[in-house]
């Protein structure tokens, strides 16, 4: 398979409604003996689509290059930087014809950062082109039929964002069986909505460089502590004190730890060398309540200076309620160690989705977009049809977030999740909030939920809310011989959502409808919940 189909789930071409969606450009032919363009060469490029990472698609002399920040529509100038046998990689120099969806990203290190992909695209044709991304993985990877959006716009602007629907809504004719796909759903205020920063930390040289505060920053043998986020493509990193999609206490708190750091003469992890102590700065905010938690991740136990560090630290960042040190000596780039201990104050956070009370501890999965979480539970809540009668299945559950929502409205809700400790914390959250008719058990899905069979619990509904990879095989074999009515899929991930619709449509269910939602407004994710129904019933 080409590096091209690989990106795109098939290699199709295609620019679609308005250029908006995720289009992607049939590669040259492979026979072809030599690329039309060379390395360093400077072309011309019309932009057709994106890439599902939010790259311009093009073509010069019928050859596919990639260019970085460049929209569907526009005619761009950009140098070739490398080139393939049948695509090729350019870097945007001029644009030439703009797209009437380009904006000026905000950002003032947009380009640089590899946190966001879109800032650079007006929201609403984000929410289309994210929209789009759903359709193509249905049809090209799950090979399902989807609706056509109808010609009248959905009045619903609460929901949906008004300018983003002037596509309209989608309707199916009667006895149609394709499925519906909504507008994305959207932020009114799609900037600082994120409850969450896990911030890499590292040395750089100081010269002549200035603080938040225009102060100049103390530094140990000519290097600096500086943390940031990764410049795309690498793990170089980038600077910062401020993030826009980050809330305002997050920065704050990244900001604050660094510069008393420095001061007490912290240095960062190196992963060349495996020397240095701090790795990550992690900030959690409670929306709702105000609480904010601070977890230091080190390469080892001691942190010097820490009665220091602790005290400057309440001084200086108001709402801190819990300072935790998470250790990780490992040689890995995955953030969190085994070991956890709390420095000051409580284990916990707490914060509230839809009146819903939750428990947060530093490694607790929670949603970081507070906002858009509640609109999706909704969704799943609204696709499960309860009557209050119901025996639902939540796997996955996690720490119980969608399990309560559930369970203001089912008979039972019964959750299931492999990490031991967030069943810990869904128990914990169940009894916060005195939800009775909601339990949890640790393990496998695909193992627990059969022999809850056995001891007589019939589900109606099936809830799934997987990580990207999608489900276990084990575990959509263990839906399909449970024959609940309905399932609802709660994805992350449209590719892995699609390939697993595929497998539920061949053992005896249809897909009705799926709702995108836009979790991360200006990157390219997008969130989705899906409703299937068992053949024979509604």
């Amino acid at each position: 398979m080409s590096k091209f189909k690989s990106r795109n789930g098939g290699g199709r071409a295609g620019a679609g409604r308005n250029g908006s969606h995720v289009a992607s450009a049939k590669p040259a032919a492979s026979g072809a003996s030599q690329a039309p363009v060379n390395k360093n060469d400077d072309v011309t490029v019309e932009i057709i689509g994106l890439t599902h990472e939010g790259e311009g698609v093009g073509r010069a002399d019928g050859f596919t290059l990639f260019v970085q920040g460049a929209l569907p529509g526009e005619t761009v100038r950009a140098r070739v930087m490398k080139v393939k046998k049948t695509y090729g990689y350019a870097k945007l120099t001029e644009i030439v014809a703009p797209s009437a969806d380009r904006v000026d990203a905000p950002c003032p290190i947009y380009k640089q950062c590899g946190g966001c992909q879109l800032q650079h695209m007006d929201y609403a044709a984000q929410l289309r082109w994210k929209r789009q991304h759903v359709v193509d993985s249905l049809e090209r990877i799950g090979k399902l039929r989807v609706a056509p959006l109808a010609a009248a716009a959905s009045t619903d602007a609460s929901r949906d964002m008004l300018d983003a629907l002037e596509q309209g809504a989608p309707r199916r004719e009667a006895g149609e069986r394709a499925v519906i796909v909504h507008p994305t759903i959207g932020m009114g205020e799609p900037w600082r909505y994120r409850n969450k920063a896990s911030v890499p930390m590292g040395m750089a040289v100081s010269g002549a460089i200035h603080g938040k505060d225009g102060l100049p920053q103390p530094d140990l043998n000519g290097e600096r502590l500086i943390g940031g986020f990764y410049a795309r493509g690498s793990h170089r990193i980038i600077d910062m004190d401020e993030c826009l999609i980050q809330h305002n206490s997050n920065d704050e708190i990244v900001a604050r730890v660094k510069q008393i750091g420095r001061e007490l003469g912290i240095t960062a992890y190196n992963e060349a060398t495996g020397q240095g102590l701090l790795r990550h700065v992690m900030a959690r905010v409670g929306f709702v309540t105000g609480e904010a938690m601070i977890v230091l991740i080190t390469n080892g136990k001691r942190i010097p200076n820490v009665e220091a560090w602790i005290t400057r630290i309440r001084e200086t960042i108001p709402g801190v309620t819990s300072i935790v040190q998470n250790i990780n000596p490992r040689d890995t780039n995955v953030i969190f160690g085994d070991e956890t201990r709390v420095l000051w104050g409580s284990e916990v956070i707490y914060d509230e989705l839809d009146g819903i009370r939750f428990a947060i501890s530093a490694r607790s999965f929670y949603q970081v977009n507070p906002v858009q979480t509640v609109a999706l539970y909704r969704k799943a809540v609204e696709y499960a049809a309860l009557t209050g009668t119901e025996q639902v299945i939540d796997a996955y559950c996690g720490i119980g977030t969608i399990s309560l929502f559930l369970a203001r409205q089912a008979g039972h809700v019964h959750g299931v999740e492999i990490v031991p400790e967030a069943i810990e914390d869904a128990k914990r959250n169940a009894a916060l909030n005195g939800i009775a008719n909601a339990a949890f058990e640790a393990g496998p899905a695909e193992v627990v939920i059969p022999r809850w069979r056995e001891e007589g619990i019939v589900p109606d509904v099936i809830v799934v809310d997987p990580p990207r990879k999608g489900c276990d095989e084990a575990l959509l074999a263990t839906i399909l011989a449970m024959k609940p009515e309905r399932v609802v899929y709660v994805s992350c991930n449209p590719a892995t959502l699609a390939r697993d619709l595929r497998v539920l449509e061949d053992g005896g269910y249809r897909t009705v409808e799926v709702q995108p939602v836009d979790m991360f407004p200006h990157t390219v994710h997008v969130e989705s919940v899906a409703l299937l129904v068992r053949n024979g019933t509604a």
